[in-house]
């Protein structure tokens, strides 16, 4: 999402951005250094799950347009804390788009996942394919969505939903596995791979899906899902061993090996989310970054910015450190 609030304000200078985040564990407001002090830029630190606070600030900023990326996202974490994610995921997304529609927005862009489908070994989904979560995250986006699509139903409230492979690039929390495996990596420590390594993951770097934002948000049609996939794949295995090549500077396969902990596996783990992305294609998206010039980028900037979060260690651990949630109090 920082990249692109990044993009529009850079991009759009006449429209005014206002970033609205709740400023979580894995959020980091030096993402936004570049545009923080820009004139079309405007921060609000605010809760999508307070229904007040959410309705005065449509009310009081002229908000044409809403894209709605904030959700707990963290696959492993949903297992432990499936409530949280319920209930920012779900109920959160129903006060945004409830809010949205009160005030007439033009256009609401819900931010979904690839994971809604379930896993497939050799099935290709497209936009029509059934959704089969099996996690608690993905399950809460699958609920999120149906919120969002029956607006469109009951009201023809202009909703666009994206359902996006696995993002990659600067700025991410380390918690997910590329940032993860490049930061235990430069810190001389090894990859930490749930189960076999041999679950497959589609790749897409950070500033392709920018453009692909920004493509629905000029071409998007209400009402419409649009899968932003990528055709690029790889196992956690070899994701591991490309990335101990590139940091460690070996091809050794015994070195190779030396650096990789397997370890227990989460309690459900898709093998693969094969996409049909033809719909963003006939938009006239395509990804461009090559995941050589890609990952180099990434590796770089995790070597300068890792502790750009208070709790960045933290993330590193091979399974999440959890707290209780005591979130729920009645209104």
């Amino acid at each position: 999402a920082s990249h692109v609030v990044v993009s529009l304000v850079k991009n759009y200078p006449n429209y005014l951005i206002i970033n609205l985040d709740k400023l979580n564990y894995c959020a980091s407001l030096k993402n936004l250094e570049t545009v923080s002090e820009k004139e079309n830029y405007k921060f609000i630190q605010g809760d999508i799950c307070e229904p007040d606070f959410i309705k005065q600030l449509f009310e009081t900023e002229k908000i044409d347009i809403v894209l709605h990326f904030a959700a707990q996202t963290h696959v492993d974490l949903s297992f432990w804390r499936a409530l949280e994610f319920t209930y920012v995921n779900v109920y959160g997304t129903n006060v945004l788009v409830a809010a949205a529609h009160e005030a007439n927005v033009e256009k609401f862009v819900y931010v979904s996942t690839d994971e809604v489908y379930g896993g497939s070994t050799d099935e290709e989904f497209d936009e029509s394919s059934p959704k089969r979560p099996t996690n608690p995250y993905a399950s809460s986006k699958a609920a999120a969505e149906c919120f969002v699509q029956s607006y469109w139903e009951r009201y023809q409230f202009p909703v666009v939903i994206t359902r996006s492979s696995n993002v990659y690039g600067p700025h991410q929390y380390p918690e997910k596995v590329i940032p993860k495996f490049i930061s235990l990596l430069q810190q001389n420590r090894k990859c930490c791979i749930h189960g076999s390594g041999l679950q497959r993951r589609n790749f897409l770097y950070a500033t392709d899906v920018v453009e692909a934002f920004l493509t629905v948000l000029k071409e998007g049609k209400p009402g419409e899902i649009y899968n932003i996939g990528t055709n690029f794949e790889m196992s956690i295995a070899q994701l591991a061993k490309e990335l101990i090549h590139l940091i460690k500077k070996t091809s050794s396969e015994s070195e190779m090996e030396h650096w990789m902990d397997y370890v227990k596996d989460r309690p459900t783990n898709d093998l693969r989310y094969p996409m049909n992305s033809e719909k963003m294609h006939n938009l006239g998206w395509r990804p461009k970054v090559p995941w050589k010039e890609g990952i180099k980028k990434t590796i770089e900037w995790y070597k300068e910015n890792f502790h750009n979060w208070k709790n960045s260690e933290r993330a590193l651990e091979p399974f999440p450190v959890t707290e209780p949630f005591a979130q729920l109090s009645g209104p």
